[in-house]
């Protein structure tokens, strides 16, 4: 029997094991997905040896950067971004994709009106890079927003109502809201969202995180991260079965 999994630091409400369960079920495949919690990323070689049958691996967070010097190879994209949510396993060599470019991009495009328009991007992690990408190959320009103060980026405190009303697409890559935190949201002036605006969180639980009701209450499209896992998990079950 084949063997799958994901990798992360909290795993305890993750989609990916649910998800491929019932994909193994609904289509009589002869395999098993299973959560490594890992405290470290240290540890990610005890686990490859102790799991030879490891057929294919999601990387989550806090992860999808810190994995990559544990990997033989790294995919065009993956490269380019600099984080990785897929590995790929053949022979003894492990190769890292990123999917969630595909996923995010996938699954914003029936949001996205004819007229341009320009994005914020909350959070500058391992999602936020594959978001940034995404968002780079459909021509949104983008403004990252970050805790700290970093060289061509914006701090929460330097967003006012203008710089919200300027940036129509607004996308939470950070893990505010996450549950069981679900009070919690980015701290940006929501009074300048409108109904023009489209705000899109990479969190899918709970399926209306406080960010996404601020900008649903002011009118505003409003869209959460599981068609984009959906989709990137399909990807990655490509990628596993396709062979090298």
């Amino acid at each position: 029997m084949k063997e799958y999994g994901i990798i992360g630091k909290s795993l305890s409400h993750s989609f990916s094991p649910r998800y491929f369960d019932q994909k193994f079920t609904q289509e009589s495949i002869d395999a098993v997905f299973r959560a490594f919690e890992l405290p470290e990323i240290d540890v990610v070689n005890d686990l490859l040896y102790a799991r030879p049958q490891l057929a294919g691996l999601c990387v989550t967070i806090p992860y999808k950067e810190a994995i990559i010097p544990y990997l033989d190879e790294l995919d065009a994209a993956a490269l380019d971004i600099g984080a990785v949510n897929c590995i790929q396993f053949y022979g003894d060599k492990r190769k890292g994709y990123n999917t969630d470019v595909i996923g995010f991009s996938a699954s914003l495009k029936p949001l996205l009106p004819q007229e341009p328009l320009q994005a914020l991007v909350l959070g500058t992690g391992g999602a936020s890079k594959a978001v940034c990408a995404a968002l780079k190959q459909l021509a949104i320009p983008y403004t990252l927003v970050s805790r700290n103060a970093i060289s061509g980026h914006l701090t929460y405190t330097d967003l006012d109502e203008q710089a919200i009303s300027a940036h129509r697409l607004i996308v939470n890559t950070t893990p505010l809201g996450t549950y069981p935190d679900i009070t919690d949201l980015p701290l940006i002036p929501y009074d300048g969202v409108s109904a023009q605006h489209i705000l899109y969180d990479l969190i899918y639980n709970p399926a209306e995180t406080a960010f996404l009701k601020e900008g649903k209450s002011r009118g505003a499209r409003v869209k959460n991260g599981l068609e984009m896992l959906e989709l990137q998990a399909e990807e990655n079950w490509r990628l596993w079965t396709a062979g090298h």
